[in-house]
């Protein structure tokens, strides 16, 4: 398969991840922010500024808005088309890489990233935000989810089809992190304390924004505890979103890719999602909050990058040699 095939189809599946997982950040947010009455610049600032910390966009942002609210922050991670994270750019990269290799997907495919491409860049988009900002981002998680499932009903599960579920992966085991981290971000009130009912609503929000909660009641009949929503979306080897079960499906779409037997490796990328899988398959949840349950998942994302900067020197350094070009 061409690398530029390869990437394309990679990115393909990141982006529409990416747009999936800010869409489903901040429906939840928006519906913790109605559970509590917040007025005040102070308090806006607090409630939304997690959400730009957890993206990484704080730079941005402050060029392209005057202040933190929620009107802003919603703004730039929904339409914001100078982001290149937010839900419109997103949408916009992902129906881009699939144009430029429709000969390797379904002809579905395509027709349902074009479709969320022309919504989310109507007049519509905005008037089904305007009018319930909960429709607005379920429409765009159906989207995502009925993307995924016609690209595993209608695409060969060939070499392509395993570069997409390693994009997929990668991007939802860097995001739940990233969602479970927000939560080290949000401080609680002055009087409440660690278990009382903030505290509760907002571990809650974590998972209602991993598409988790259900989940973790089934595995967890009590009340929701910190410890127990960090180990359910950490360390779960069968919730589809943990990061354990994200790392596992990445691991194994790098080896089917390959070729190479799982748990054997010959490239560095192979090398470190193998480590990595392992690590998260024997950690246990007091040695993450013994070692710092933020530092674990900042080192967590470290060893993602890693994994995506080995994943395109191995198969995406498609760039066509200096020679070569000053020849051309």
């Amino acid at each position: 398969m061409l690398s530029r095939v390869a990437e394309a189809i990679y990115w393909m599946n990141r982006y529409i991840e990416r747009a999936e997982s800010n869409a489903r950040m901040l429906d939840v947010n928006i519906q913790v922010m109605l559970d509590f009455e917040m007025n005040g610049e102070r308090a806006a600032h607090k409630h939304w500024n997690p959400i730009i910390s957890t993206l990484e966009d704080h730079e941005l942002f402050a060029k392209l808005y005057p202040e933190m609210n929620g009107d802003n922050v919603v703004d730039f991670v929904t339409f914001q088309k100078k982001n290149p994270n937010s839900i419109y750019s997103c949408i916009a990269y992902a129906r881009e890489n699939a144009r430029t290799v429709r000969e390797q997907i379904s002809s579905e495919m395509f027709e349902i990233l074009n479709k969320l491409y022309l919504f989310i860049r109507s007049e519509d988009a905005r008037k089904l935000f305007r009018n319930s900002s909960y429709e607005f981002f379920n429409y765009i998680v159906e989207g995502s989810h009925l993307f995924q499932g016609t690209t595993d009903a209608t695409m060969t599960h060939g070499e392509g089809w395993h570069f997409g579920q390693a994009g997929r992966f990668l991007e939802r085991a860097d995001r739940t992190s990233r969602l479970l981290d927000m939560k080290y971000h949000v401080l609680l009130p002055s009087g409440e304390q660690v278990g009382g009912n903030v505290d509760t609503v907002h571990w809650m929000g974590v998972l209602r924004s991993c598409s988790g909660l259900e989940a973790y009641r089934k595995l967890y009949v009590d009340q929701v505890a910190p410890w127990k929503v960090a180990k359910f979306l950490i360390t779960d080897a069968s919730f589809p979103r943990s990061i354990n079960f994200c790392v596992r499906e990445l691991d194994r779409a790098i080896h089917r890719i390959s070729g190479l037997p799982i748990g054997q490796y010959q490239c560095e990328l192979e090398q470190l999602s193998g480590r990595l899988q392992a690590d998260l398959g024997y950690v246990s949840i007091d040695e993450i909050f013994k070692f710092g349950l933020h530092q674990y998942l900042d080192r967590i994302q470290l060893r993602l990058i890693a994994i995506a900067a080995a994943l395109s020197d191995e198969y995406c350094d498609w760039q066509v040699p200096e020679v070569e070009a000053e020849a051309a």
